[in-house]
């Protein structure tokens, strides 16, 4: 048996439609089996050796990688923000040369432009992995698709108001549930806080061809009824600063609370943390029962091996 590289995920297009229902569906799988008691690990990554390299703070995105790849039979070399010698001025480029003939895979959180991680991406010995960029969380929302598969047995037809910024996370969970059927997505995103043009546009391009729909406002007026799924992140991004002064005023009245969900007393709640109660989200929303988002923690554990999985595949 050889190794071949599958591929990168630099952004959720990037993959096809059936690559990403793959990657769910597989990490769902994983989750599946953990809850009853089985299981996990594997030798997928057999004599691979995964690079994880964080630029920025991170606790599920780099400890769902860096056991994944260890369950999965891979070594595992991590990077700081301040061991490279990308520092000192070396470029981008030769960095992805060098790296690519020592590592496998390389998963990177820059919270920077995916250019930089493209760069790395143009040789074929390494897979590279977008743990968070500016633009994107890709992995974010494939945990999330997973999550919302091992809750609700599909993803088809959901109703979901995501609440908050149009940060990088949200721009990944627009991408991703625009790909499937009958989905209705709609953003409630403070004033000047919105999905970029660009995002918005791709999203609804993916969500015509699937009978899916994606609409974003920017009050908290009219919501859906009957919604099943309320989600929100903090409202500081990870690597990000906001050039109002007053944004906290701005984004007040975007928060989660308890009246919000009462509009769909069946729905649940996801975040994908770390949380801010009294903030995004009120304690009594985070902590009470329709919360799943620290099921949803758990599951960039199971999504991290799919994507791992995915991008080491294994062919005769």
């Amino acid at each position: 048996m050889t190794k071949r590289i599958s591929g990168h995920l630099i952004s959720l297009d990037d993959l096809a439609d059936s690559q990403l229902r793959g990657i769910v569906e597989r990490g769902a799988e994983l989750s599946s089996r953990a809850a009853r008691g089985e299981g996990v690990n594997g030798t997928a990554l057999a004599r691979d050796v995964v690079g994880v390299y964080f630029r920025k703070t991170s606790t599920r995105t780099r400890t769902a990688f860096s056991s994944g790849a260890l369950r999965l039979g891979a070594g595992l070399v991590t990077f700081g923000p301040g061991d490279l010698q990308l520092n000192t001025g070396e470029t981008t480029e030769d960095t992805g040369q060098v790296m690519s003939r020592m590592l496998d895979v390389l998963v990177a959180r820059t919270a920077g432009s995916p250019r930089e991680l493209r760069a790395w991406a143009a040789q074929r010995r390494m897979s590279v992995i977008n743990a968070m960029s500016a633009d994107e969380h890709p992995t974010q929302a494939l945990t999330d698709l997973t999550t919302l598969t091992r809750h609700f047995g599909a993803v088809d037809g959901l109703t979901v108001i995501y609440v908050g910024e149009g940060n990088n996370s949200a721009a990944a969970l627009a991408l991703g549930l625009s790909r499937y059927r009958g989905v209705r997505l709609e953003l409630r995103t403070p004033p000047g806080y919105g999905l970029t043009g660009d995002v918005l546009g791709r999203a609804r391009q993916h969500a015509a061809a699937y009978g899916s729909a994606v609409e974003e406002r920017h009050d908290l007026d009219d919501l859906p009824a009957d919604f099943d799924v309320a989600y929100t992140t903090r409202w500081q991004t990870t690597g990000t600063s906001k050039p109002d002064p007053d944004w906290r005023t701005v984004f007040a009245p975007f928060q989660v609370t308890e009246r919000l969900m009462e509009g769909s007393p069946k729905a649940v709640f996801m975040h994908d943390l770390p949380a801010h109660r009294g903030e995004e989200v009120t304690a009594g929303v985070l902590d009470g029962p329709a919360s799943i988002a620290f099921d949803q923690a758990e599951n960039k554990l199971y999504s991290a091996m799919a994507v791992l999985e995915w991008c080491r595949a294994v062919s005769a």
